[in-house]
């Protein structure tokens, strides 16, 4: 793998999160990936960011606020379908997703959570601020839409430590 500046990948990242991209977390022994749709990546503080967002019903929200990182794995454009329907539909409390869609973990460089070995791009990211979403901030048309069973995001602020291409 080549390290490379987010800048570069930024592109396909953003074209590659409306269709999915895997965020993982490692917490002790315990290792979740779920399809994310959302997040966004950005300069806050003098820092290069990427906020991903997970609602509090995910196996992932149990790992992610105990955990000090996490990595967002980028599959090449209209690849892993199957991957990224699956950790997007289905449970890490009742099935291993990695097994299930014969995904690979690989050891995170620079941080505790891992990558997966399938993809294209890997973001690492330690965790430096997390956020509830504040319901009575959010307009209605948009809880209408996306809270419909009040199930709120929580936003966590990862700072990037390093972005890999495969080569």
């Amino acid at each position: 793998m080549k390290e490379v500046n987010i800048a570069d990948v930024a592109p396909q990242i953003l074209k590659q999160i409306e269709k999915g991209v895997f965020l993982t977390v490692k917490q002790g022994d315990n290792t979740n990936t779920m399809t994310i749709g959302w997040g966004m990546l950005g300069r806050i503080w003098n820092r290069q960011i990427f906020m991903v967002l997970v609602r509090y019903s995910r196996y992932t929200y149990e790992l992610i606020e105990k955990a000090d990182s996490f990595t967002v794995s980028i599959p090449k454009y209209n690849t892993l379908e199957d991957a990224l329907n699956i950790c997007g539909t289905k449970s890490g409390r009742d099935i291993d997703k990695f097994k299930e869609c014969n995904l690979t973990c690989e050891p995170g460089k620079t941080v505790a959570s891992p990558i997966i070995a399938e993809c294209d791009i890997h973001v690492e990211c330690k965790i430096i601020y997390k956020q509830p979403l504040d319901p009575e901030k959010i307009p209605e048309e948009i809880k209408k839409v996306h809270y419909k069973t009040q199930d709120y995001h929580v936003l966590y602020y990862g700072e990037i430590q390093k972005t890999f291409v495969r080569e």
